[in-house]
């Protein structure tokens, strides 16, 4: 390993680089890791964000070195890439508890294939990650870990439901990480730990091994510390699965080539991205405003590299989201349904978690969920509010159509991540919470979150960027040049 070899903010590309040189191999930067999750983790700061750590992730960095030593190639694009993966996503060597102590020992008979695709593609899963029960919340409480730490201002919340993703990857025990959207889960975080998260189209990637929230609703997704990270993690993820219907996304979407290629002289000059006023907070609301001044400076950082920034609304924006929202009347359903498809689950049904309060009693959404109807269909409102989402996504696209915009624009959520200490009283409840990745989310839009900069307190802020469906290459373009315009990612720092 080099010298002046520093893990901090290390990228895929230069982490390759190290490889191909012979600068450093796999199971250093794997133990690097390693201790650096020992050390900020598991004391030090102590984030809380990792629940298991792979037994084998050294036995399979010297795999990839021997490998490489015989070839002189690398095995795949992601080749010794250490990644953490949201605990929702089931893998055969390492216990899967989707968060919840209900399913503590829980050992999956096979890989999710998203965990299979991103082996192939030569990655090594280094660790489990944090997720509030069944991915019910926008915070960082789990029955089976308990609470995760923001890693820039401890005393706050990372951010929901891919809280142990999203602070793991911002504090750097890992290159890259994986997590999971229903309405913002991997947005939010990203917004809130100063990442770029990305939400596809769902059914780009293949949900066969995930725990469910709301089906259709639900993705995987890339988090990182750059878009071209992100961009490189999506290639190896995205495809049609036999295993999961929805999948036929991907064939439809028919994107040919990498999702980096994207990144490729992009800019933001001559681009129209439509900034959405109503998703701004009030500053009457200090946290908003704090938002909004943030904001504020990223936008005029766009116009300043070219984008042309147009003003638009979205009619009755709050009216369409809970008008959208299916989560009370299909979660627990597809829950259920996930459980008990699986004969050596610990426990096989929400009922059996609530009798025995094997849950975090934090979690108002979870609650909320063990009171919906036995199937979607028992709600009268159902198939109302199914039909209301083509209405939301024709009212979005229309607008983006109508001003010619390349994208729109708006802060992830509209005020700054809470104390967790906030979060325990109750102040936040999930469904009242005022993030905006709700927008992309029941609209079955693609966004990615980017950073946007910090408060004066040192909180970070994430910017929204939505595009139309199955037009990822545009996220990652537009992305991508913001990012290079900007730059307001940073690592955090932690005092001896």
């Amino acid at each position: 390993m080099p010298k002046d070899f520093a893990i901090e903010e290390l990228t895929i590309d230069d982490m390759q680089a190290l490889l191909r040189s012979g600068e450093l191999n796999v199971r250093d930067l794997t133990q690097a890791y390693l201790s650096r999750i020992e050390a900020i983790d598991r004391s030090g700061p102590g984030l809380n964000a990792i629940i298991t750590v792979n037994p084998l992730a050294l036995q399979e960095a010297d795999r990839l070195d021997a490998k490489f030593a015989t070839s002189g190639e690398l095995s795949g694009p992601l080749h010794g890439v250490p990644v953490v993966v949201k605990d929702q996503v089931e893998t055969k060597d390492m216990m899967t508890t989707f968060g919840s102590i209900a399913q503590d020992g829980y050992q999956p008979r096979d890989d999710a294939t998203v965990i299979k695709k991103l082996k192939a593609a030569g990655a090594i899963i280094l660790a489990k990650t944090a997720l509030p029960d069944f991915a019910s919340s926008w915070f960082g409480f789990c029955s089976k870990l308990g609470e995760t730490k923001n890693p820039y201002v401890l005393a706050h919340d990372p951010g929901g439901s891919s809280s142990g993703t999203a602070a793991a990857v911002a504090a750097n025990l890992a290159l890259v990480g994986v997590g999971e959207d229903t309405g913002g889960s991997i947005r939010l975080p990203a917004s809130f730990c100063n990442l770029v998260g990305v939400r596809v189209t769902p059914g780009l990637i293949s949900r066969d091994g995930m725990s469910p929230l709301v089906v259709f609703q639900d993705t995987a997704g890339p988090m990182a510390r750059t878009v071209k990270d992100a961009a490189k993690l999506l290639d190896s993820m995205v495809g049609y699965d036999p295993k999961d219907e929805y999948t036929t996304a991907a064939l439809i979407a028919g994107h040919k080539g990498s999702y980096v290629e994207a990144t490729e002289n992009a800019s933001l000059r001559g681009t129209r991205l439509g900034v959405v006023r109503n998703a701004f907070g009030t500053d009457d609301n200090p946290d908003a405003a704090a938002v909004n001044r943030v904001m504020a400076d990223a936008l005029n950082a766009a116009r300043e590299a070219g984008a042309e920034l147009i003003d638009v609304e979205i009619p009755d924006l709050m009216e369409h989201i809970l008008e959208t929202s299916l989560y009370l009347s299909h979660s627990r359903y597809d829950i259920n349904r996930f459980l008990a498809s699986r004969d050596n689950m610990p426990i096989k049904s929400l009922e059996e978690i609530k009798e025995k309060k094997y849950y975090d009693p934090s979690l108002d959404l979870l609650e909320a969920i063990f009171e919906g109807p036995e199937h979607p269909e028992d709600d009268p409102e159902y198939f109302r509010k199914l039909a209301a989402r083509d209405n939301f996504q024709r009212l979005v696209v229309g607008i983006v159509a109508q001003h010619n915009l390349d994208g729109l624009v708006f802060p992830c959520t509209q005020i700054l991540p809470p104390s967790k200490q906030a979060v325990r009283d109750g102040k936040h409840e999930v469904l009242s919470f005022p993030t905006n990745t709700l927008i992309a989310s029941q609209t079955w839009m693609p966004s990615i979150c980017l950073p946007a900069g910090f408060s004066e307190e040192g909180l970070p802020v994430g910017m929204e960027l939505v595009v139309l469906p199955y037009h990822e290459p545009s996220l990652f373009r537009l992305g991508y040049a913001f990012e290079q315009a900007t730059q307001y990612r940073k690592a955090p720092e932690y005092k001896d």
